[in-house]
């Protein structure tokens, strides 16, 4: 199944039939970190990758209590399947921006994408490779630091990078597992 295929398959999903699935993982109706982690087989994952999806689930954890509930995972869902590319890449700066300074150096992305690597097993490149060609392109006045103006008009005005970026934060996978119903094995 492609990566289109499968989001026409979860686009197709009412929000009815998201709830089910989600009530069917997460029968107290809140899915902690930890059962995010067991859920998607990254209980025992290396520091780096569980730091990263702590970071990704307290993003969608927008009233920040520990949890993700059915409303905040719709949204989530949303973001990832109906999202504007500008919405989405407030969310990637989001990601990035891991000490939450409101810019987004070469270390923070070196960071990031080597724990997205760890998850996702996407090899293309070094995160090295990747950093080095964010900063060469989209780093306008050589500051070592990306605003989120920069990372935004540097990433939509640039197809190469928006497509290695997208599909570093493809969370179709995430979905798969709600949708299928699988949990992962610890």
């Amino acid at each position: 199944m492609g990566i289109s295929e499968s989001k026409e398959d979860f686009d197709t999903l009412d929000n009815g039939q998201w709830y089910a699935k989600f009530m069917k993982e997460c029968p107290s109706g809140q899915l902690s970190v930890f059962e995010c982690k067991k859920m998607l087989g990254l209980a025992n994952a290396s520091a780096e990758a569980n730091s990263h999806v702590e970071k990704v689930f307290n993003i969608f954890d927008t009233n920040q209590d520990g949890f993700i509930d059915f409303l905040e995972f719709i949204a989530a869902i949303n973001l990832v399947i109906r999202g504007k590319i500008d919405q989405k890449l407030k969310w990637y700066f989001k990601l990035y921006d891991a000490d939450g300074s409101g810019t987004i150096d070469k270390k923070e992305l070196l960071s990031i994408f080597s724990a997205i690597q760890t998850i996702n097993g996407n090899q293309d490149m070094t995160p090295e490779e990747f950093a080095n060609m964010v900063f060469q392109k989209i780093d306008v006045n050589n500051d070592g630091e990306l605003s989120l103006e920069e990372f935004i008009s540097g990433i939509e005005s640039d197809e190469t990078l928006l497509e290695v970026i997208s599909k570093s934060f493809d969370l179709s996978n995430v979905l798969k597992v709600i949708q299928s119903g699988r949990r992962h094995s610890v």
